[in-house]
């Protein structure tokens, strides 16, 4: 037979065990977590350096700054201070040193444009 103890112990690991299965349950079925409509601006630092990274591989690509400023205007903002930004991070985090560089280049662009000079 099982003592007092042994039992307490066995009734608190299947509440536990209970307690565990309805919350998945309700988390997953009844009410799931659901992101829309989250504006590029709430990213964090580092999903924003990679969406930098990923406008300066398509401005290597096709060289319209144009397009570039449009889609780092996404991130609110000074595009040069985004791309500024997104290198200090690149740099700071061990980036690859063709990943700088590309970032590199479209903030020379972007300065050389502002400064009513041709990319």
């Amino acid at each position: 037979m099982l003592t007092t103890r042994k039992q307490r112990w066995i009734a608190f690991l299947i509440a536990i065990a209970v307690g565990f299965g309805i919350g998945v349950y309700y988390g997953k079925t009844v009410k799931p977590v659901e992101y829309t409509d989250i504006a590029p601006t709430d990213l964090r630092a580092d999903f924003k350096a990679d969406f930098v990274l990923m406008v300066a591989e398509a401005y290597q690509n096709d060289h319209n700054l144009q397009n570039a400023r449009r889609a780092l205007g996404l991130l609110g903002g000074d595009p040069q201070s985004a791309v500024q930004q997104a290198l200090t991070f690149a740099i700071e985090h061990n980036y690859g040193s063709q990943d700088v560089l590309v970032l590199q280049k479209l903030l020379t662009d972007l300065q050389s444009q502002s400064a009513g000079g041709a990319p």
